[in-house]
């Protein structure tokens, strides 16, 4: 019971956060445990916490514009406009 009102406590509070923020804490979350696993060590976990982190924010931050790719003109310069 109690890991049950745990988990519906964290799903809440990630409930009003941005998709940058729900993939910082995903991604933090998932390299915490997975580095934890592989290394057997607090520190690994430590590292795995903090990769995990930055490829979820990448990946939160990407979602910001769906429906938008990135195109680059004849001159190299880059803009976003609905994907074809």
């Amino acid at each position: 019971m109690k890991k049950i009102m745990l988990i519906a406590a964290l799903v809440g509070t990630l409930a009003s956060c941005t998709s940058t923020e729900k993939g910082t804490a995903i991604g933090a979350a998932s390299g915490a445990v997975i580095g934890g696993a592989v290394t057997n060590s607090w520190g690994g976990a430590a590292v795995g916490a903090v990769g995990g982190g930055l490829i979820g924010a990448a990946i939160g931050e990407s979602q910001k514009h769906r429906g938008y790719c990135v195109y680059r003109d004849r001159y190299g310069r880059t803009y976003e406009a609905r994907c074809r």
